[in-house]
């Protein structure tokens, strides 16, 4: 038992780690320390292993909100919070963005466990029923957005024109032999982290003293996300391909919210409860329809090959006691780091900013041996295809076509 509590915290303390260094997924850890195994195993059982790997996923999900916020640094389950955690930064509420996106993902953890009989019963009959729908199911999705997060004709028109893009700048990216991690990091890096970033350098924009003093009230409205996050992000868990970010499109059709001002606090709790109880849910689909649905999920189910219930368990004690600490040194980590922010200069921490998120994609490009022409090409199309809805007031989410378009295209050729 001892040897579980301490893969937990050691798992805890490396998902942080990886969490706020920018650039860091946290499949490249798990496929580390999978890659270890053998010789791990020799002192340690498969389960203490697991344990360490849940913990260090679960850490690394709410912890990667801080980078994305703070430092404008994008990843997959983050991409869409980028630009009303920005905002949110340069309204002086940076402690108040945190504080949203560590409540969101703890209460979607809980969420997520209470209503875990109720998915367990009735979800694993619509798994393979759903399948042949799914390209359906995202295209109604995609097109339901396009035109509720627009109010003119000619919004709808430059928003569809966004998704398109965007999408086929996806199909293209993930026809080509590179890694995935490597391609969505370069390609998520424009569309979302460089370009924002430019857009408010041009506004002339200025980080303001962070208000020291939060009140979150946790009302009817912050339940209401919390639960949205939670379930959603089980939901995710039975469809095969849909991630953090199709998820955030779902929930924005279902709660008419956007990532506009007003709407920020409830949208940064709802996206990131998603990624939070997604993670776990990655873990609980291996029990409940033997589907592995993330990178650290399919390293445990490599070394656990008998399933049980008792496994079940004893991920649903580690995801509490990880998402118990990770949201206190969430806490710790983005208040030091929001007092940090306010001395400097926003223009030069915004160049500083750029500059790390294009070394970062050069390091890895470099590790996975891509090709620089490319990924340069590619950092230069997705970074002016991620300045087009700033400048025409749209919506960035029907950037993530990137990630959907090229499902809906799978999914069709796979049952048609």
């Amino acid at each position: 038992m001892i040897e579980i509590i301490i893969a937990c915290f050691l798992g805890i303390l490396l998902g942080t780690i990886t969490g706020i260094f920018p650039g860091i997924h946290v499949n490249t850890s798990g496929a580390i320390i999978f890659t270890l195994s053998p010789y791990l195993l020799s002192f340690l059982s498969a389960e203490v292993l697991c344990v360490f790997l849940s913990s260090l996923a679960i850490s690394h999900a709410l912890l990667e909100f801080i980078p994305s916020i703070l430092l404008g640094v994008p990843e997959e389950g983050t991409a869409l919070t980028i630009l009303p955690g920005h905002r949110m930064v340069l309204e002086g509420r940076a402690k108040e963005a945190i504080r949203i996106v560590a409540i969101g993902g703890y209460g979607a953890i809980i969420v997520t466990i209470i209503t875990l009989p109720v998915f367990a019963l009735t979800l694993p009959y619509f798994h393979n029923i759903t399948k042949p729908y799914l390209w359906i199911f995202l295209l109604v999705v995609s097109l339901i957005l396009v035109y509720k997060l627009s109010h003119t004709i000619k919004e709808r028109i430059w928003s569809l024109i966004c998704f398109l893009l965007s999408g086929l700048v996806g199909w293209a990216v993930f026809e080509t032999p590179l890694s995935s991690n490597l391609s969505l990091m370069a390609t998520f890096t424009g569309l979302f982290g460089i370009s924002t970033i430019i857009f408010s350098i041009g506004e002339n924009s200025h980080i303001p003293h962070q208000n020291p003093f939060v009140e979150l009230e946790l009302n009817k409205e912050s339940l209401k996300n919390i639960f949205l996050g939670g379930t959603t992000g089980g939901i995710l868990g039975f469809l095969p391909g849909f991630g953090p970010a199709q998820g955030g499109i779902i929930a924005q059709n279902i709660t008419k919210t956007t990532d506009s001002d007003e709407n920020a606090s409830s949208f940064l709790m709802t996206i990131s409860g998603i990624n939070t109880s997604d993670c776990l849910f990655s873990l609980i689909s291996i029990y409940l329809i033997g589907n592995p649905r993330s990178g650290i999920a399919v390293f445990i189910s490599y070394l656990i090959n008998q399933f049980s219930i008792i496994h079940l368990l004893l991920f649903i004690f580690t995801s509490l006691i990880s998402v118990s600490l990770s949201l206190s040194l969430a806490l710790i980590i983005g208040d030091k780091f929001s007092k940090i922010i306010e001395k400097m200069d926003y223009n030069r921490m915004s160049i500083i900013a750029i500059g790390l998120m294009i070394v970062l994609v050069y390091i890895f490009t470099i590790v996975y041996h891509g090709p620089l022409w490319y990924i340069t090409l590619i950092l230069i199309v997705t970074t002016a295809l991620g300045l087009i809805p700033h400048y025409l007031g749209l919506s960035k989410s029907h950037l993530m076509g990137v990630l959907i378009l090229p499902a809906i295209i799978i999914y069709f050729r796979m049952f048609h």
